[in-house]
């Protein structure tokens, strides 16, 4: 990631309008999970010798049902997340209304636990407690720990679904394209996705890219692994 401008006029524009955490987790989350689980398949009905026609249409009912699932789930759990935040932001709310003296304490709390002390706590507590808005979006962050940006729950389904749909797809290429030794290509297309997922996860990370691919190729590897062992099991 590059660095940001640090003119008034950037840090304003920055700081007013905060990105939230964004769908890198969604997108990772929906790839590697959509790679593993399809060439699971794949790899467990070529390991119990079935033919192309089944490991294609497990596979695209996989990639359909599996990334529509995961996508739902996602969506499900990041709005129990924004109903929660709702639910917190209500009841501070109303603690407010109803304890101020109290709440103000907390914010001084919290304040001093960031360093301030003195003066300087006491006009920043004023400064903070004289605006509804600031006030209880100090407490959400300070007692709950929470971020002040909602997540989207239909943006996570959406970046899910898809980035499962492209990635569940590639281990079925080669056989929608009848190639020869379809299975062999299916295991390297797969193992460059793992990798390609885990060195682009690295943008947001201080690990080398390197390092987080093989990280995701050896996680997605041992998962294809078990399934064509198992799959072997029941090779007539």
């Amino acid at each position: 990631m590059s660095d940001h401008g640090h003119s008034p006029q950037e840090i304003a524009a920055r700081i007013n309008a905060p990105p939230g955490r964004g769908v890198l987790r969604d997108v990772v989350y929906g790839g590697i999970d959509g790679s593993v689980t399809t060439f699971a398949i794949v790899a467990g009905v070529a390991g119990a010798g079935l033919s192309s026609f089944v490991i294609v249409a497990l596979g695209l009912a996989n990639v359909l049902a599996d990334g529509f699932s995961m996508a739902a789930g996602n969506y499900s759990g990041t709005k129990a997340e924004l109903d929660n935040m709702r639910r917190i932001r209500a009841v501070e709310e109303r603690h407010i209304a109803l304890y101020p003296d109290g709440e103000r304490e907390e914010v001084r709390e919290i304040l001093a636990q960031k360093g301030l002390s003195g003066d300087v706590l006491n006009e920043a507590t004023v400064e903070i407690t004289s605006s509804h808005e600031n006030w209880i979006n100090l407490m959400i962050e300070g007692e709950y720990g929470l971020g002040s940006v909602d997540p989207h729950p239909m943006k996570a389904a959406l970046a899910t679904f898809f980035a499962f749909l492209v990635a569940g797809m590639i281990p079925l290429l080669p056989f929608l394209m009848s190639a020869q030794n379809a299975f062999a290509k299916s295991a390297w297309m797969t193992m460059g996705v793992f990798f390609a997922i885990g060195a682009l996860k690295s943008r947001w990370s201080l690990a080398a890219w390197w390092r987080s691919g093989i990280e995701t190729l050896l996680i997605g590897g041992l998962a294809a692994l078990i399934a064509y062992l198992v799959g072997s099991l029941f090779h007539p």
